[in-house]
């Protein structure tokens, strides 16, 4: 039995937070009893669902417990996030976090019901994906420069579309724009099915989005990949933009694992333990990249760095071309 004053001290270091490392499992002994549910602020099949579903298979086997994923769209994820922002912080509500909804969308909707910095706490990051741009195979440049130099001498003649106003897609776009010097007019849709439609039908003649929502597409034959951010599986032809001659333009949409801030301690613990086994499991990885998705772990503090750094160039894009989502 453990004496009487020892047991006592023993009580109060761990209401002060202070009993850490190999006391996690005495301080929380049962997490987690039941099962744990990750927000994803999207609809069921688009490209966040997909690669969490991926995850949610290997991160209960982690955890010994059934993973359950939450759909809750709208406002383009700022419904779903914020909901899991003010869940209870017990590890149980966990929220798909994605670059959009934590880095750009503070500066692009007015009313952000949470806050991105101060109501939700990393676990860690999953992966990410690069920026493809695509153009319709009507359009007569066939590479990058021959692009660049038809938007020169053309000014007033090139459309670019986005998956809606304020989307990251349209923050490329912009950004695209600020880094080569030519004019495109900014054609906002509500979600990529009906831009890549347009662009396809020769409506607009350009479009900025990650590789999943564009791979079949281009495999097709039906709009033309001119270049990419990164290099991805399926787009093993297409120059970066950096090849291409465009330096330092290197967008990405990343995918992460964050909790309602408050989380105790030892939960997280616990909860960056299996998400590391996880993302160590190679047939995930392989599935991720297969995706279009590059496999992307790393600890907490260098997700919170990359969150800082994203809401800084992502919001001073945004502010800059007074971007505001519909």
């Amino acid at each position: 039995m453990t004496p009487k004053p020892l047991r006592r001290a023993l009580l109060g270091l761990a209401a002060a937070g202070l009993l850490y490392g190999p006391a996690a499992s005495w301080a929380a002994p049962d997490y987690p009893g039941k099962p744990v549910t990750i927000i994803v602020p999207f609809p069921a099949g688009g490209g966040t669902d997909v690669i969490f579903r991926s995850v949610q298979q290997r991160l209960q086997a982690a955890l010994g417990v059934s993973v359950i994923i939450d759909n809750r769209s709208g406002a383009g994820g700022t419904v779903g996030t914020g909901f899991g922002a003010k869940a209870n912080p017990d590890g149980y509500t966990l929220m798909a976090a994605t670059t959009s909804t934590i880095a750009s969308a503070d500066a692009v909707y007015p009313k952000l019901p949470y806050d991105p910095i101060k109501d939700l706490v990393p676990v860690g990051t999953i992966g990410t994906t690069p920026f493809v741009l695509v153009v319709t195979p009507s359009l007569a440049a066939r590479d990058l420069k021959g692009f660049i130099d038809y938007a020169k001498a053309h000014p007033q003649a090139l459309n670019y579309g986005s998956i809606g106003n304020g989307s990251l897609s349209h923050l490329t776009g912009e950004l695209f724009k600020q880094r080569t010097g030519i004019e495109m007019t900014h054609v906002p849709y509500r979600g990529a099915a009906p831009a890549q439609a347009d662009l396809m039908a020769g409506q607009i003649q350009a479009l900025l989005d990650n590789p999943p929502a564009l791979l079949a597409q281009v495999r097709g034959g039906r709009m033309r990949a001119l270049a990419i951010s990164e290099p991805s599986a399926g787009f093993d032809g297409v120059p970066t933009f950096e090849q291409a001659g465009i330096k330092d333009f290197k967008p990405q949409l990343w995918y992460g694992l964050m909790a309602p801030a408050a989380t105790p301690q030892p939960v997280m613990q616990r909860l960056r333990a299996a998400l590391d086994t996880a993302m160590n499991d190679p047939a995930l990885r392989a599935d991720m990249l297969a995706k279009g998705v590059t496999p992307w772990n790393v600890q907490p503090d260098a997700f919170q760095a990359q969150i800082r750094g994203d809401i800084k160039l992502w919001g001073g894009i945004a502010r800059s071309v007074n971007a505001r989502a519909d």
